[in-house]
């Protein structure tokens, strides 16, 4: 890989995974709701997670799919299905602080697994491999993938951040109400690439 190849994969794996997203989304309803340090698997499942999957989907994870195409049509559902799972859980997570605490924070092999049933991870880990390895060779599908590793867990990590210093003025119930609400909304409303494609 060359120098230039390897700095506009580190500028598309920032723009990539610092620009709204389910991910970004869902961590930053979780620092608001549950705080940074609760919300620390979440941010390492997705990391890890998605480091894990461009490892297989550049060694040749996609051809399984092209040979048996229904996975698409599975992979479609799954991901509706879940994603609506994540906006009802967000939608009627916990108040701040961790008073009347009914809900959990989405937990580290929750976030890993989600991973695979996301549109966005799937759209960045297949540009990722397809357009930043030309060679297709086992060593640069190991950089793109650790590449993302370095660049995605402190991108995703602001979100957190974010919501977390929302929960400042989210200490009012309502509020705290629409703003889950709001979030679940924007979550559900991630699922038109979907199910529209163009």
């Amino acid at each position: 890989m060359t120098y230039d190849i390897l700095l506009a994969l580190i500028a598309f794996a920032f723009v990539s995974s610092i620009t709204p997203g389910p991910n970004n989304l869902m961590l930053m309803a979780s620092g608001a709701n549950f705080g940074f340090r609760k919300s620390i698997p979440h941010m390492l499942g997705i990391g890890l997670g998605f480091t894990f999957m461009v490892l297989l989907v550049g060694t040749g994870l996609v051809q399984l799919f092209d040979r048996y195409p229904i996975s698409y049509t599975v992979l479609k559902f799954a991901s509706v299905a879940y994603l609506l799972f994540l906006a009802w859980k967000i939608a009627h997570a916990a108040p701040a602080k961790g008073q009347n605490t009914t809900g959990t924070p989405i937990t580290f092999l929750q976030a890993a697994a989600f991973q695979w049933v996301n549109p966005k991870a799937w759209a960045m880990a297949l540009t990722a491999t397809t357009a930043y390895t030309p060679d297709q060779t086992l060593q640069a599908i190991i950089v793109v993938a650790l590449v993302f590793g370095a660049v995605n867990l402190p991108s995703v990590s602001t979100w957190t951040v974010l919501g977390q210093q929302m929960a400042r003025i989210l200490t009012n119930p309502r509020r705290l109400m629409v703003f889950n609400w709001t979030m679940a909304a924007l979550l559900v409303g991630s699922l038109y690439p979907v199910l529209y494609p163009n």
